[in-house]
């Protein structure tokens, strides 16, 4: 199993799932879209990932304003209302007879170009929905043995030209950045912003802890991931220093402890960057903290909406 933050146990009834493009539901083997598509042509399309806990798509909220938001941002014109795409979610997966311990992706394309190129006016259908629901459960296992991170030479992009807060299908420089972690043996990437501060990782954001207090990167430079913002949210309901700032390498090495934020692993610890132990190497107490908070939060959403 590769190991990292989105590892998920096996479930074998994913293999029997349903995938709806353009609200029609296909098996997994015939879930296909056209090679004509933006998505695929030019990356030219957002995304969102949400799970579904005990009958709940949790934090749905949160994920449809950061959905419409990178519409706009990219001069996407979405032709129904968030009601409407929730619908299109509970329909995928009642028909999956889904209920818990689901990841639901959330993919919208620009739509079908009618020749190879980046302009939007050629454009001859869509927007392309996709939702693909699968059975996921992280691994345990994974969480607590942690994982490694790599500082890469790719930097976060500045908001002048690609901003980090947009959730797109342009991911290049992330699987770039991710290409070198593992070539250099680590699990994920840790990258900074282009003025060399740490900014956040390829795929989750990152948090260290000091002396008590929890640093995370000003929201410049990273994705405004909605578990990022939970977690800064049960600190300050918890009177835990949560602190927002510029900080490089120099602080980070010298943490006591260190984890990442995702919407699929929650918390998860980093045990080691750039070959260099943070704290003793293992689950920090603060971190085990932050995540039953996180998890308790989640379980208020469930049951109270």
């Amino acid at each position: 199993m590769v190991h990292g933050t989105h590892n998920a146990l096996e479930d074998p009834r994913n293999n029997n799932i349903l995938i709806s493009i353009n609200g029609e539901l296909f098996t997994r083997s015939e879930a296909k879209i056209s090679v004509f598509d933006s998505g695929y042509l030019v990356g030219d399309g957002v995304w969102e990932a949400l799970r579904l806990h005990d009958g709940v798509l949790v934090f749905l909220e949160d994920h449809l304003n950061r959905l419409w938001q990178s519409a706009k941002t990219v001069g996407m014109a979405l032709p129904f209302s968030k009601e409407e795409l929730t619908t299109k979610v509970w329909d995928t997966l009642n028909a999956n007879k889904m209920q818990d311990g689901v990841h639901v992706r959330i993919m919208v394309t620009r739509g079908i170009k009618k020749t190879p190129s980046q302009d939007p006016r050629l454009t001859i259908s869509g927007p392309n929905v996709v939702i693909i629901p699968e059975y996921k459960t992280a691994s345990k296992a994974s969480k607590e043995r942690g994982i490694t991170l790599f500082t890469s030479t790719i930097r976060r992009g500045s908001p002048d030209y690609l901003d980090p807060r947009l959730n797109c299908h342009s991911k290049l420089h992330e699987v770039q950045a991710l290409i070198q972690a593992i070539e250099a043996g680590a699990d994920e990437a840790l990258m900074l912003d282009v003025n060399g501060f740490v900014a956040t990782c390829n795929a989750t954001n990152f948090f260290m802890v000091k002396n008590n207090e929890v640093w995370t990167s000003t929201s410049k430079y990273c994705m405004n991931g909605i578990t990022r913002a939970k977690v800064i949210e049960v600190c300050k309901a918890n009177t835990i220093v949560c602190i927002e700032k510029d900080f490089s390498l120099f602080d980070v090495y010298g943490a006591d402890e260190a984890f990442v934020t995702g919407t699929f692993g929650g918390l998860t610890p980093v045990t080691k960057i750039d070959g260099r132990t943070i704290g003793n190497g293992s689950y920090g107490n603060m971190t085990k903290k932050l995540s039953q908070l996180y998890e308790s939060l989640i379980e208020e959403t469930v049951n109270y909406g």
